[in-house]
């Protein structure tokens, strides 16, 4: 099963992750299908970006979004603009 989930990076007390598609059984910075974003948790403000089209992509695909994925991309689809 595909997940999209976070992948660490960066040094020791300066974590940033990236968001991936990855198969269920790698392990967390193991291999991985597709880079969908970033994420810096220490940034105050423009912390994230995503690529929805992407993940919307993989999940109909049947990919599972894991919890912290799932509320970054809630707080992308709420900073798009009302079109």
């Amino acid at each position: 099963m595909v997940k999209i989930r976070l992948r660490r990076t960066g040094c020791n007390n300066t974590a940033t992750y990236r968001v991936v598609a990855a198969d269920s059984r790698s392990p967390r910075d193991g291999k991985f299908l597709e880079i969908l974003g970033w994420y810096t948790p220490k940034q105050a403000s423009d912390n994230f970006k995503v690529d929805l089209a992407r993940i919307a992509y993989w999940q109909s695909k049947g990919a599972q979004v894991s919890e912290t994925v799932a509320s970054i991309v809630r707080k992308a689809k709420k900073a798009l603009p009302a079109v």
